[in-house]
């Protein structure tokens, strides 16, 4: 077909979020009345990703949570980060950000397994996560009383730009400040035993 790829291009510029190579499928198939192939719509999205390659582009196709979406180029992502301090008045409290990485890693969980983790109540960040759409209700435990349990949503991979799940860093990842001020004490102290006279 004619003007595939632009077709396709225009799909992914409209949508606010990334689009599924299903929901591209389904929607030219219903507009055009006819079958597309995955392999020939995968080569169009091939052809506008090469487009959008070019130095003379600040922006390109990135694959985010299963889907497409035009992303901002790495190298502009100190300008656009500036700017989005200088105008965005609502982030992520700490403690948002500490609930969100326990439903992320542990999902699906209860609230009271959080607070458990976390030592702390999570109603409030629970409550702005879900606002915010970062997570979402993913049904009920099968435990006593039947707790809701709470999972990450799509918004979640696109909010940090992430394919899929599996992108996640692992625990294994994290590493221990290399630098720090002083010496750790010994794990085991060695106790000399005196002997008597």
């Amino acid at each position: 077909m004619e003007y595939l790829a632009q077709h396709i291009e225009s799909l992914i510029f409209t949508t606010d979020h990334s689009i599924t190579l299903d929901e591209i499928q389904s929607c030219l198939e219903t507009t055009f009345e006819t079958k597309f192939e995955e392999t020939e719509l995968l080569e169009a999205i091939e052809t506008i990703k090469g487009k959008y390659a070019s130095d003379d582009f600040a922006f390109e196709i990135a694959e985010i949570a299963d889907g497409y979406q035009f992303l901002t180029k790495g190298a502009y992502h100190g300008t656009i980060g500036t700017f989005l301090r200088q105008t965005t008045k609502k982030r992520l409290s700490r403690s948002a950000i500490e609930t969100l990485s326990i439903i992320a890693y542990k999902q699906p969980i209860p609230k009271a397994e959080m607070e458990k983790i976390r030592g702390v109540s999570c109603d409030y960040s629970i409550q702005k996560l879900l606002e915010k759409e970062l997570v979402e209700i993913k049904g009920r435990s099968e435990g006593p009383g039947r707790p809701l349990l709470y999972g990450t949503s799509q918004r979640f991979m696109d909010y940090f730009g992430i394919k899929n799940m599996t992108e996640l860093p692992k625990p294994k990842d994290f590493k221990a400040p290399e630098t720090s001020i002083g010496e750790q004490a010994p794990i085991e102290e060695k106790v000399k035993k005196e002997e008597n006279g």
